[in-house]
């Protein structure tokens, strides 16, 4: 294992002064066996990451003049919102820059190394900086990750928690005695919650180090070998570093031209000054909402509000005078929001090119790269549909017999925490770095995580010895002798036949609770004997089905994110079935907290969970599914899950209903009309309280049982205070919930229609409040028409009656 010391730079470091002694982090290209970092030399001036605003246009006030005009409220104006990557971060968007060659006599070499020198076992990263063939190819990129050791922080983040107390107490002790700060307490809980996030290491760990490698080939006939073999790499703490590889392109080549450090130290300076200080942080319920969507202007409100307070900044900055130049005064900037808000759009001047760059606004858990799950799931389900081959039968991978889709078998062995290879022999290295990195995203969904930090998209066979010492890997090779060790894999994914093998000499499942459970009760368990012929097959787990789906929307040219979407949503039912596996099993569940407050019926309705039409049907396929959820129960991602959930828990806005069970029985079952008007009363009814006064009375409140008088109401709850911000964050719960690709307000709507004229009321006042929200204004101009004839007819009998009581 190779261990990285290298010390933290300046955004320019020819320009820096070392006047210290500071313990650095080391990096490691494998998670375990760290050793402790040494002591390196640490600039402590820094130069700040955002030197410049992104300018668009000359001065205008366009900005400002549409964002006041607009008629819907974006969000709390109070709030103020903060960047994802501010102006005066420490920390750079590219922290090293490497150079590699090969050398006939020494083999790979690392030649630079910028803004520092980097100790530790610098063959490893030569290694990893030039593949398996690579000279048999004009071109190749590599993505590899480098683990930091965080003993070497641990005194400057124990200033920080100190520093991050004393706020605390200090507004603490504003609030006692000034009865007016509650909007201030919003305003600074974000900043808390940002600070947090940024002092904390994961529950995994430390952050990654994302390495992006560009090899390069240039015959050459002076050369001994005819050919002159480099390769440059960035390392940075960005998962989306695939925005980097024009610019890699460029300065590759320029390397090649004059191979100096100043090269290097040029192209550093040019990533670092990249801007991404308009860039507004969004909360998780606002990243999921806008992944599950495909409006262009969702939350273009945010993107507005940074950008009138970067003018009242600048404006500040302008009041000011200045002594260098009196006559003429810097000219006033403006700015101009993107066209498509999943992107931000800003560019990196290198050598006098402006290079445009686009970077994702929403990050889900587990992507890195751009990676295609479209390209990954035609890679293996082509000769699979062509020309089936069963399996090796594995309860844990072959849930649905042995002709289970392959897909759903590397799925299995993510969430089983399997050892899994993907081989590409006389393929790009690239091109398995991507199936890895596919692969990690496929099984995560965006919900689980635990699988890009024990992955490896490019090794070698020099590496295979600290490769087995991690326990459930994803490792992409090029050389075919893995293939001849079923020792080393669990699962082997090859890429060039579009094939999967399940080793012989993998660990057999143990006899467990959930299969003795439901083979007490005469229910068979997992294993079912399907043909290669679907049709008619048996599918209790409906995988069979839903991979036909999924290849249709492929074939259909749906597009990379409905494909995405449609795994999060299978990814999420696995998750919910699997709770609902613990509670029948066990008699609770890990997986889901807070039963006890949803179950009480605080809205007038109770229940948690999954919903099944019947009993019968929940424990069939709870058995069919018993053999992947214990597999999956003893792995690091079902344990991460466990405190993603109790965190998520915590900042929920809503918690004494389980919003996606009541919806999912408006969907699913056939209600009377007692039983939805229930649903559709506590529904509107957690919405309006949330942005009114505890004494103020819900016009679409119900009588509750006694039982309910003291569970966990948004009136009754201490730790949420009904307001502005709390409503927005209300809705953006519901919306969660139910997303565009996933039906939208269309159920909702429903109660439009119901008999009970208080309950069509009360969903008008609903969907009045998703009108007005910043995004659920979206989800309403994608309902039908026929739904929207239906409001307005509601509003009209509802202004009648009101006349009518007069």
């Amino acid at each position: 294992m190779t261990e990285v010391i290298a010390p933290r730079a300046n955004g320019s470091a020819s320009t820096t002064a070392q006047s210290g002694l500071q313990r650095q982090p080391s990096f490691s290209s494998f998670p375990s066996s760290r050793s402790p970092s040494a002591v390196s030399m640490r600039n402590e001036t820094r130069k700040a990451r955002s030197p410049q605003p992104p300018m668009v246009l000359e001065d205008d006030d366009s900005i400002e003049s549409s964002a006041d005009s607009s008629p819907y409220p974006a969000y709390p104006r109070k709030t103020l919102l903060r960047s994802q990557y501010p102006a005066n971060s420490v920390e750079n968007h590219v922290e090293y820059i490497l150079v590699a060659s090969f050398d006939i006599d020494r083999g790979p070499v690392l030649e630079h190394q910028y803004p520092g020198a980097i100790s530790g076992d610098e063959t490893m990263l030569a290694e990893l900086m030039l593949p398996d063939q690579a000279e048999k190819r004009s071109q190749d990129w590599t993505t590899f990750f480098l683990h930091k050791d965080t003993s070497a922080e641990e005194e400057e983040k124990e200033a920080r928690r100190e520093r991050r107390r004393k706020r605390r107490r200090r507004k603490e002790g504003e609030q006692d005695g000034d009865d007016s700060a509650a909007g201030a307490e919003e305003d600074d809980t974000e900043g808390d919650l940002d600070s947090e996030s940024e002092d904390e290491m994961g529950p995994d760990g430390p952050p990654l180090v994302y390495v992006l490698n560009l090899v390069n080939t240039v015959l050459d006939d002076t050369q001994r070998r005819g050919a002159v073999v480099k390769s440059m790499a960035i390392c940075t703490r960005h998962s989306f570093l695939h925005i980097y590889k024009p610019l890699l392109l460029l300065a590759l080549q320029e390397y090649f031209k004059a191979p100096t450090v100043e090269t290097l130290e040029t192209f550093y300076n040019a990533l670092n000054a990249m801007d991404l200080s308009l860039l507004p942080k969004l909360s998780p319920l606002e990243t999921f909402v806008l992944q599950a969507t495909d409006a262009k202007d969702m939350f273009v409100e945010k993107f507005e509000q940074m950008i009138r307070q970067r003018k009242v900044q600048d404006a500040e900055r302008l009041s000011v005078p200045s002594t260098d130049s009196p006559s003429s005064g810097p000219k006033k900037k403006t700015y101009a929001v993107p066209r498509d808000t999943h992107e931000f759009e800003s560019k990196v001047l290198y050598k006098g090119v402006p290079v445009p760059i686009k970077v994702p606004t929403a990050l889900s858990a587990e992507t890195v790269g751009d990676f295609s799950l479209i390209k990954l799931i035609q890679t293996f389900s082509a000769p699979h549909a062509t020309q089936p081959q069963p399996f090796a039968l594995h309860p844990h991978l072959t849930t649905s017999g042995a002709y289970t889709h392959p897909v759903i078998v590397l799925v299995n062995a993510l969430l089983t925490q399997k050892r899994i290879m993907f081989i590409g022999y006389q393929i790009p290295s690239s091109e398995v770095a991507q199936a890895v990195l596919a692969a990690c995203a496929l099984a995560s969904g965006g919900l689980l995580r635990g699988f890009v930090r024990h992955a490896f998209p490019y090794t070698d066979l020099s590496k295979v010895n600290d490769l087995l010492k991690v326990p459930g890997f994803i490792a992409g090779v090029t050389n075919p002798a893995f293939s001849y060790k079923p020792e080393w894999w669990d699962l082997l994914c090859d890429l060039s036949s579009g094939r999967m093998k399940i080793s012989n000499k993998i660990e057999n499942a143990q006899v467990t609770d959930g299969q003795m459970f439901f083979q007490s009760q005469g229910i068979p368990v997992g294993l079912y004997q399907a043909g290669p012929d679907s049709k008619g097959a048996v599918d209790p787990t409906g995988d069979t089905q839903f991979m036909e789906h999924l290849n249709l929307s492929i074939a259909n040219r749906h597009g990379e994110n409905a494909i995405r979407a449609k795994w999060r949503s299978w990814v999420l039912k696995f998750s919910r079935i699997a709770a609902a596996f613990e509670e029948t099993v066990y008699g609770a569940s890990a997986l889901y907290i807070g039963s006890h407050e949803t179950d009480v019926g605080a809205y007038g309705v109770q229940g948690h969970g999954y919903v099944w039409p019947d009993e019968a049907t929940k424990l069939r396929e709870l058995a069919a599914n018993a053999h992947r959820i214990e597999g999956w129960r003893s792995t690091r991602s079902y344990f991460s899950f466990i405190q993603d959930l109790a965190w998520h828990w915590e900042k929920r806005p809503v918690r004494g209903i389980d919003l996606h069970h009541q919806h999912d029985k408006l969907r699913c079952l056939k209600l009377t009309q007692e039983q939805s008007a229930a649903i559709y009363l506590a529904l509107a009814r957690c919405v309006e309280e949330a942005g009114v006064p505890t004494s103020t009375t819900s016009t679409s409140s119900v009588d509750l049982p006694n039982q309910a008088s003291n569970s966990l109401t948004i009136a009754n709850d201490p730790d949420r205070q009904p307001g502005e911000h709390l409503q927005y964050e209300t809705i953006l719960q519901l919306l969660c919930v139910i997303p565009e690709t996933n039906s939208g307000l269309f159920y909702l709507s429903l109660g439009l229609f119901h008999p009970r004229q208080d309950v069509r009321i009360a969903v008008v006042k609903l969907l009045e409040r998703i009108m007005e929200h910043a995004a659920g204004r979206h989800f309403w101009s994608s309902l039908g028409r026929f739904a929207k004839l239906a409001f307005f007819r509601v509003k009209r009998e509802e202004v009648a009656k009101q006349k009518d009581e007069k």
